[in-house]
């Protein structure tokens, strides 16, 4: 599926609504030209007809086109209040690059677009959406609203994190700790959608877990978008030589040829990957795996099935 826009040339400089609302109507203009025709284009004003429903709010002419039965929808049936996460801690920087693009992100750079272009879906179907950032503490936290001044506003701090996106920060994450302190902050039934790349040690994976699982005995939907680099952090594509490893969130370091520890470390990471797909269907929480480098497709289309899921 193509985009209307060249996403080799969009940089941390650029407009984040205006890429936003060109990446949406290049998805939009090819569901309708793909295999997909009908499913949820018209994601704004239809959802599909449930046996059992009157009939007087059925979409004839979209029937016509489609063969099958969508019921027109109005503001009240659509509204969904929507809450993103965006985890802003050091590791979310990697992989570092003397120039980023949507072509060659790093995680947050991927995150704060993905988020903006769900924002763009949210507007449309006139949702209320909140924002919340978070690194070792909350650094960003508004209540779920609508109205343009306060999409605009988001947009505005969504800018903001990419403004240091090529400084050293080193910043911790304590992921367990903000996501109940943000749990306890969204006191209406949400959606809530996460962007992270879940670094935390594997002795902390228990305590992680218990805080998504505060969001969902809250009655919150929770879809979780776990931010990667598959080709570096999960494949270890690196060439047989030495390389100095540093931890950006600690910036500790160690020298070590990658060929030594290339099969330990694909073995650990895809446990690690495992035990978080397993415990988020505990949860009963929708994990998808967000690979940085494989555009946003992955984001949008999960979105609007959990939506239509949620109608």
């Amino acid at each position: 599926m193509s985009y209307s826009i060249d996403l080799t040339k969009i940089t941390q400089f650029d407009n984040v609504e205006f890429v936003a609302k060109q990446v949406v109507e290049g998805f939009i203009t090819g569901m309708h030209r793909s295999p997909m025709h009908g499913f949820s284009v018209e994601f704004a004003e239809h959802r599909p007809y449930n046996t059992g429903e009157p009939i007087r709010h059925i979409d004839w002419k979209l029937y016509a086109r489609t063969d099958k039965l969508f019921v027109k929808t109005y503001e009240e049936e659509t509204n969904l209040r929507c809450h993103l996460i965006i985890d802003n801690s050091s590791s979310m920087y990697f992989p570092v690059r003397e120039k980023y693009s949507l072509a060659e992100p790093n995680k947050i750079f991927f995150a704060v677009y993905a988020a903006a272009i769900l924002m763009q879906i949210f507007k449309s179907q006139r949702d209320a959406v909140g924002l919340s950032v978070f690194s070792d503490k909350v650094e960003l936290q508004t209540r779920a609203r609508g109205g343009d001044a306060h999409f605009k506003m988001i947009y505005r701090e969504l800018e903001k994190i990419l403004q240091p996106i090529g400084t050293e920060v080193h910043r911790t994450t304590m992921v367990a700790d903000t996501l109940h302190q943000i749990a306890e902050q969204i006191h209406r039934r949400s959606l809530v959608v996460i962007f992270s790349d879940m670094f935390e040690s594997q002795k902390d994976l228990d305590e992680l877990m218990l805080a998504l699982g505060h969001l969902r005995h809250n009655k919150h939907e929770v879809l979780l978008f776990h931010t990667y680099d598959r080709s570096l952090e999960y494949d270890f594509a690196f060439e047989n030589r030495l390389y100095r490893f540093v931890d950006m969130e600690t910036g500790q370091e160690v020298k070590v040829h990658a060929n030594n520890i290339r099969e330990y470390y694909q073995q650990t990471i895809r446990n690690f990957f495992h035990e978080i797909k397993v415990q988020c269907g505990n949860y009963q929480i929708d994990m998808i795996p967000a690979d940085i480098t494989q555009g946003f497709d992955q984001i949008l289309l999960p979105y609007l099935l959990k939506r239509e899921h949620m109608l």
